[in-house]
C-alpha cells in the first residue's frame, strides 16, 4: 500500500529517499531516467520508470496517498509535477523542491501548488527527510488534510472562561486555517474576567465570539476544533456528542476522543508551543499580533517560564521573541486590579484554616472566579506554607483553586478529593475544580451566605485535609494555629496525594490561566 509518492528523483531526491529506512514498503518513486530507477532499485527502493509530470500516470498509483514529494532537479519539471500532484491528490501534503536555478515563474507556481516549498541551497535533504518521516511531518500532513476537507466555517473553541494559552492557540489555529482557504471563528462560552486576560484581548484587539449556551445550535458551524482542552461538553458547553474535527492540546487524557485529527503532547508546557511548531514546519510567519499572543500564552502557562518548561517551549519562545511586540506584553502584564479581587484575597486570608504546611480557605460568594486563583497564589507566599486551596460559590457552582510547591501533586489531590462530585484536576503545582452545589447535599442556593459557607467548610476543607492526610492544627485561630501562634508540624504524605488516581481525563483536567483554573478535558 503506497502512502508516500515521490515524483522525480535527482541527486537531492536520492539522498532523501535513502534516508527513509522506515515504511519503505509504502514508498514509490516515479522517475523518467532509467539509470536512476536502477540505482533506486539497487537500494531496495520501489521505483518505476514513468513520467512524473503526467497526471494520468500519477493518478494510476494505488493507495491512500498521504504525502507527495517533488524531488527532481529540473525546475520546470518540478513545476509541472507539483501542479499535477495537487490536482490529483488535493488532500495530500505536497512538499516540493524547486530544483536548481528556478526562474520566478517556476518558483511562484510551485509555491502555490505545494504545502511546503524548499529552495535549492538550503539543507534540502535533511529538511525534506524530517518533514516526511518524522512525527512533525505526519502531524503537519494530518492537520492540513483535515482543514482542507472542511466545506464551510470552522468553529475554533477554547474552554470556558479562556486563559491566554487557550486564546492564543485558537487565534493561531484560525490563522493557519485561513492560510489553506478555510473560514474560521474563535469562540468561547463564559467570560474573560481576569484583568490581565481582558488586557490581553483588548490590547491585541483579538477577534473573538462569545456564545450563549442556550442560543447555541450545533449547525451554527460546519466543523469544530477544540484547543487547550479535549472533549466537547467538558467545560465548553458544547453537546457531549458533537462530532469534532480537530483537537490540539497539551494536557494528558485517560479516555480516547473520537476526532478526525488529534495532536496531543502532554510533554510540552503550553498548547501555544504546539501551534508555533506548525508555523515553523510550514515555513510561514505569524503576524505580530499572533506572535505576541502565542508568546504570552507560553509565558502564562509556564508561569513566567518557570514551570514545566521543555526544550520545545524554549525553542518556541526564541522563535517568537523577535516577532512579538514586547512593549505590548509589558502593558498586558501590568493591568489594574479590581477592588473585588482585593476583597476576595482579604477574605481568604481572614478565613484560612491551617494544617501544618497546608492552608484551606472558603471566601463565600464571589463575583469573579478568577480572584480565587489570585487568592490561592497569595496564600502560598506565607511562611511555612506549601499547599493552598481557596474556594467560593457563584450561580449554583462551587469553584476551587489550589496551588502547591514541593512534592505534592495538587492536580491528583483535587481529583481524589472532588473528582467524583464534579470536574477536578490540573497540573502538579496548579489545579482547580467546579462542583455543582446541589450535589453536595447539604447546600441550598436559597440558604443565607453564612450557612452555605459553614456547610462548604465542613465538606470541602475536611475532604481536602483528609486526602492529604493532615490534621488541622490545634487552637481556633483564623489559620488553625496554636494559641502561641506556632503551627504544628503536620506532614503531607506524598503517596496519599493521588498518584494512584486516573490521569487527567478521568475527571477533566484543570488548566492554569492567569488568575483562573479552567477545567480542561
Amino acid at each position: 500500500m503506497v502512502t508516500r509518492l515521490v515524483l522525480g528523483c535527482g541527486p537531492i531526491g536520492l539522498l532523501v529517499v535513502e534516508g527513509l529506512p522506515h515504511r519503505r514498503d509504502q514508498l514509490l518513486v516515479l522517475e523518467s531516467d532509467p539509470m536512476r530507477v536502477e540505482t533506486l532499485r539497487e537500494e531496495t527502493i520501489a521505483a518505476e520508470r514513468a513520467d512524473p509530470t503526467d497526471p494520468a500516470t500519477i493518478a494510476s498509483v494505488e493507495g491512500p496517498i498521504e504525502t507527495v514529494l517533488v524531488l527532481g532537479e529540473d525546475a520546470s519539471a518540478n513545476r509541472a509535477a507539483a501542479v499535477a500532484a495537487r490536482d490529483v491528490y488535493p488532500d495530500a501534503c505536497v512538499v516540493a523542491y524547486t530544483g536548481r536555478h528556478p526562474d520566478p515563474a517556476d518558483r511562484s507556481v510551485i509555491s502555490r501548488s505545494a504545502d511546503r516549498l524548499v529552495d535549492y541551497g538550503s539543507a534540502v535533504a535533511d529538511h525534506l527527510g524530517q518533514l516526511v518521516q518524522t512525527h512533525p511531518g505526519r502531524l503537519l500532513y494530518g492537520l492540513q488534510r483535515t482543514l482542507r476537507s472542511i466545506d464551510g466555517t470552522l468553529g475554533v473553541f477554547t474552554h470556558d472562561n479562556p486563559d491566554p494559552d487557550a486564546l492564543a492557540s485558537a487565534v493561531a489555529l484560525q490563522d493557519l486555517a485561513r492560510a489553506v482557504g478555510v473560514v474560521a471563528e474563535v469562540c468561547y462560552f463564559g467570560e474573560i474576567s481576569h484583568q490581565e486576560n481582558r488586557a490581553f484581548v483588548n490590547l491585541l484587539d483579538l477577534d473573538l465570539r462569545q456564545l450563549d449556551a442556550e442560543a447555541f445550535r450545533p449547525d451554527d458551524f460546519d466543523a469544530y476544533a477544540l484547543v487547550d482542552h479535549t472533549r466537547p461538553g467538558v467545560n465548553d458547553q458544547l453537546p457531549a456528542d458533537l462530532p469534532v474535527d480537530v483537537v490540539i492540546d497539551h494536557h494528558p487524557q485517560r479516555e480516547p476522543v473520537d476526532v478526525r485529527f488529534e495532536d496531543r503532547r502532554p510533554e510540552v508546557g503550553a498548547t501555544s508551543t504546539m501551534l508555533v511548531d506548525y508555523y515553523r514546519w510550514l515555513g510561514i510567519e505569524p503576524d505580530e499580533t499572533v506572535a505576541t499572543a502565542l508568546l504570552y500564552g507560553i509565558q502564562v502557562d509556564t508561569r513566567d517560564f518557570g514551570r514545566e518548561l521543555t526544550e520545545d517551549d524554549v525553542e518556541a519562545v526564541a522563535y517568537l521573541h523577535d516577532r512579538a511586540d514586547l512593549g505590548l506584553l509589558a502593558q498586558i502584564e501590568r493591568p489594574s486590579v479590581t477592588a473585588d479581587t482585593f476583597d476576595t484575597i482579604a477574605r481568604a486570608i481572614s478565613n484560612r484554616v491551617r494544617a501544618g504546611p497546608v492552608l484551606a480557605s472558603c471566601v463565600g460568594a464571589v463575583n469573579d472566579r478568577d480572584a480565587l486563583a489570585q487568592a490561592a497564589d497569595a496564600l502560598l507566599t506565607m511562611s511555612g506554607v506549601s499547599t493552598t486551596m481557596v474556594y467560593g460559590f457563584m450561580a449554583g457552582t462551587v469553584y476551587v483553586s489550589a496551588r502547591a510547591r514541593g512534592d505534592v501533586d495538587i492536580g491528583e489531590v483535587l481529583r481524589q478529593a472532588f473528582g467524583r462530585i464534579g470536574s477536578a484536576g490540573g497540573h502538579v503545582d496548579m489545579a482547580g475544580a467546579q462542583l455543582p452545589m446541589g450535589i453536595l447535599g447539604t447546600l441550598d442556593r436559597e440558604d443565607d451566605a453564612a450557612s452555605v459557607e459553614e456547610a462548604l467548610e465542613e465538606t470541602l476543607t475536611d475532604r481536602f485535609f483528609e486526602v492529604l492526610e493532615v490534621v488541622p492544627d490545634a487552637g481556633n485561630g483564623p489559620d488553625g494555629s496554636d494559641d502561641d501562634g506556632n503551627a504544628d508540624d503536620a506532614a503531607v504524605d506524598d503517596s496519599a496525594a493521588g498518584r494512584e488516581a486516573a490521569d487527567l481525563d478521568a475527571a477533566p483536567a484543570v488548566g492554569d490561566a492567569v488568575g483562573s483554573d479552567d477545567v480542561d478535558g
